[in-house]
């Protein structure tokens, strides 16, 4: 699957994202190593340390259906462009150190960055 097709289906899920806090509604979507795409979209709850991101979200939903090597990312936003909040990427450094990050303000102006980048010195026990 190509970059542009993997970011257009982050940009899908988006649209179920629940943001009535921050009005920031993130979608993503996680190709696992097995060629399936899961998808996630950020959850925020009034007690705001209950939030889930989209990164997280699609993450768990893949390692539930037990997948557990993912190839890459991406995340779309509403407007602009965003990266996974420090949380997601050692989350995801956890399963996939070597992940594709990608991200844009649409699919026409896409980039992609090693997880490892964007994440010196994340850590596996």
């Amino acid at each position: 699957m190509n970059d542009k097709e993997l970011y257009r289906i982050a940009k899908e899920a988006m649209k179920d994202a629940y943001a009535p806090f921050s009005k920031y509604p993130v979608g993503a979507a996680l190709l696992g190593k097995s060629g399936k795409v899961y998808t996630g979209v950020n959850v925020e709850n009034s007690t705001y340390g209950a939030t889930i991101c989209a990164e997280r979200t699609a993450c768990v939903k893949a390692i539930s259906e037990g997948e557990r090597e993912f190839v890459k990312i991406a995340i779309a936003i509403k407007k602009g462009e965003g990266t996974p909040c420090g949380i997601c990427r050692q989350f995801l450094f956890e399963f996939a150190p070597d992940l594709k990050v990608i991200t844009g303000e649409d699919e026409d102006h896409l980039h992609s960055t090693a997880l490892r980048k964007l994440l010196p010195g994340g850590f596996k026990l």
